[in-house]
C-alpha cells in the first residue's frame, strides 16, 4: 500500500473518533436520558447532507488535574455550516458525551471562530447547548472563553440572526450568551436554565427547589420570559428552529426571504364578527390575526409570558412581516411591565432585520397598580415609546376597537412614526374610556342632577358621540383612513407593496440610550 493510503486510512480513524465523540457507553446514557447527540441533532436541523464540519481535531491544551492524559474528541463541540431550506445557517452543537460538554479554552475557540465566520459571510447562527458549564480544571481560560463568546454575541447583535437551543444543563455564566441571542428555545423536561443551581441555592439560601421547577423550560416559557419557544421533545423544537428561519433574513442587509402565494382573494367577511363593538365584551385576537395573515400560519413568539400581548411572524402576500396585538382575553388587552419588554425587544428585532411591523390595537391603557408603578411601568412603558420611534421598517397599525391615553400613543402611532394608520368604524380613539371621561368631565352636572344615573349615561353617550369614535382621529390627520373590517388584508397588503422600497434615517449618533 503506498504512503498516501496509509495517511488516507489514519485520516479516516481520526475523524470516525472524534465522531465517536464520548463513546458509545456515554453515547448510550445520552439516549436514555431521552437526548440526542450532538451530531443527531445537527442532523435533524439541517437539510440532508449538507452539514460541513470544521475544525474536528482542535484538542484542548489544559494539564492539570490529569487532563494531559485525557483526550476530548472534537474538544467537546461539534461546529460547521449547512443549509436550512437550501439557504447557509452556521451551527456549533455542544456534544455532552465529552467532559459533559463543558466548555474549556479550544472548546469556546472554536465556538467563537464559527461566529466569527457566519457574520462574515452575513449569515445566521444557530447553538445546540447541552453543557455543564465552565471545564472547572481549565481555571480561569475557561471563563476568559466564555468572555469571547459573550463579545461575539453582543457586536453581532443586529448583525446576523443568532438562535440559541438549550437541550440539556446551561447553568452560570453558560445562560448569557443565549440570553443575548435573539431567541432561546427550549426542551420540555430536560433542558434548565439558571445562574446557580439547586443545590448552592439551598446551601446559601436554605431553599429547595428541583432543577426543573428552578430553570425548567415551562419556568423560562411563563414566568421569567427567558425562553421564546418550547416544544415536547428534540426533534419537535428542532422542527420549530426550521420554521423560524424560514421567516427570516440572512443578515440585517437582505430583506426576507418571499414565499409564493396565489390566493388572490382578500376579502374576509368572518371579521365583522371576531370582534365585538361592546369594549367590554372579551374576543381571542389570534382569531383575527389567522384572517389576515397567509394560510393562518402565524408562529407566535413567548405564547405563555406576557399574555396580554402577542407578537410573532407571518406573512401576506408572501412576504414575511412581525405582527402585534393586544389580547383583549388577558387584563383587557392593557399594557403591563412584561408586556412592555416582550413587545420592545420584538420591535427591535423586526427593525434590525428588516421585517415590516403590523400592529393590531385594542387597549385601554397601561394597567394600573401599586406593583406596577413600584416595578417601574414608566420605564418599562416608555421602552415600547422607545423602540416604535426608533424603528425604521414599514410600520402600520390597525385600529380594531379601543385606543386610549398614554397606550394609544405607544402602540405606533402617526404621532411615533407611522407610516400608515387604519382604524375600523367602530373604533375609539380618546384620552380615556366614555365612561371615565363623563365622570370626569361631567362630574358636577351629574352630581348636581334630580337623576344622576339618567344624566351620567347621557353625558357618556354625548361623550362617545363627539369623541369615541375613529373620526375625530382622522379628521385630525391621525387616521389614514377609516376602512370596512372586511377590507382589512387588501389594505395591509397595498400598504406593504407601497412601503416596500421605504428608506428612512435617523440622526448620526453611536447609540440611543433605551431606558432599560
Amino acid at each position: 500500500m503506498s504512503v498516501i493510503y496509509e495517511k488516507i486510512d489514519e485520516l479516516m480513524d481520526r475523524k470516525r473518533k472524534v465522531e465517536l465523540g464520548g463513546g458509545d457507553a456515554r453515547i448510550d446514557a445520552q439516549h436514555n436520558r431521552g437526548k440526542l447527540t450532538a451530531r443527531e441533532r445537527i442532523d435533524l436541523l439541517l437539510d440532508d447532507h449538507t452539514f460541513v464540519e470544521l475544525n474536528p481535531f482542535i484538542q484542548h491544551r489544559a494539564t492539570n488535574f490529569g487532563m494531559d492524559k485525557l483526550e476530548a474528541p472534537g474538544e467537546g463541540v461539534v461546529t460547521g455550516y449547512g443549509k436550512i431550506e437550501g439557504r447557509i445557517v452556521y451551527v456549533f452543537a455542544q456534544d455532552f458525551t465529552v467532559f459533559g460538554g463543558a466548555l474549556g479554552e479550544m472548546h469556546a475557540m472554536k465556538i467563537a471562530r464559527i461566529m466569527d465566520l457566519a457574520a462574515k459571510n452575513g449569515a445566521p447562527i444557530i447553538g445546540l447547548n447541552d453543557s455543564g458549564g465552565a471545564r472547572i480544571q481549565e481555571g480561569v481560560v475557561s471563563l476568559d472563553g466564555y468572555g469571547h463568546i459573550f463579545y461575539r454575541n453582543s457586536i453581532y447583535s443586529g448583525v446576523i440572526p443568532q438562535i440559541s437551543v438549550i437541550m440539556g444543563p446551561c447553568a452560570g455564566g453558560a445562560v448569557y450568551s443565549p440570553a443575548i441571542t435573539d431567541f432561546v428555545f427550549m426542551v420540555e423536561g430536560t433542558s434548565q436554565m439558571f445562574i446557580t443551581g439547586p443545590k448552592v441555592i439551598e446551601t446559601v439560601t436554605g431553599e429547595k427547589i428541583t432543577a426543573e421547577n428552578l430553570g425548567g423550560a415551562n419556568v423560562h416559557a411563563s414566568i421569567s420570559g427567558v425562553a421564546h419557544f418550547t416544544s415536547p421533545s428534540e426533534p419537535e423544537v428542532l422542527a420549530e428552529v426550521r420554521r423560524l428561519v424560514s421567516f427570516l433574513p440572512q443578515n440585517n442587509e437582505e430583506k426576507p426571504p418571499v414565499v409564493a402565494y396565489d390566493d388572490l382573494d382578500d376579502w374576509r367577511e368572518e371579521l365583522t364578527d371576531l370582534v365585538p363593538v361592546e369594549g367590554t365584551k372579551v374576543y381571542d385576537v389570534r382569531k383575527v390575526i389567522a384572517e389576515i395573515v397567509d394560510h393562518g400560519d402565524f408562529m407566535e413568539v413567548q405564547p405563555n409570558f406576557a399574555k396580554n400581548i402577542i407578537v410573532g411572524f407571518g406573512r401576506i402576500d408572501g412576504h414575511s412581516v412581525g405582527v402585534i396585538a393586544n389580547q383583549p382575553k388577558v387584563m383587557a388587552g392593557g399594557l403591563d411591565i412584561n408586556s412592555s419588554d416582550k413587545l420592545s425587544r420584538f420591535i427591535r428585532f423586526c427593525d434590525s432585520f428588516n421585517i415590516p411591523l403590523i400592529t393590531f390595537e385594542d387597549v385601554t391603557g397601561f394597567f394600573p397598580g401599586i406593583n406596577q408603578e413600584y416595578g417601574g411601568i414608566i420605564r418599562h412603558g416608555a421602552k415600547i415609546l422607545y423602540a416604535y420611534s426608533e424603528a425604521t421598517v414599514p410600520k402600520i397599525t390597525v385600529i380594531l376597537r379601543k385606543a386610549y391615553g398614554g397606550a394609544y400613543v405607544a402602540l405606533n402611532s402617526k404621532a411615533i412614526g407611522a407610516d400608515m394608520v387604519y382604524a375600523w368604524p367602530n373604533a375609539e380613539i380618546a384620552v380615556m374610556g366614555p365612561e371615565g371621561a363623563a365622570n370626569i368631565i361631567f362630574a358636577k352636572e351629574i352630581e348636581q342632577s334630580e337623576n344622576p344615573a339618567a344624566t351620567r349615561a347621557e353625558k357618556i353617550a354625548e361623550y362617545r358621540s363627539m369623541f369615541a369614535n375613529p373620526y375625530v382621529a382622522a379628521a385630525n390627520g391621525m387616521v389614514d383612513d377609516v376602512i370596512d373590517p372586511r377590507e382589512t388584508r387588501k389594505k395591509l397588503k397595498e400598504s406593504l407593496e407601497m412601503l416596500r422600497n421605504k428608506k428612512e434615517s435617523r440622526p448620526a449618533k453611536k447609540h440611543g440610550n433605551i431606558p432599560l
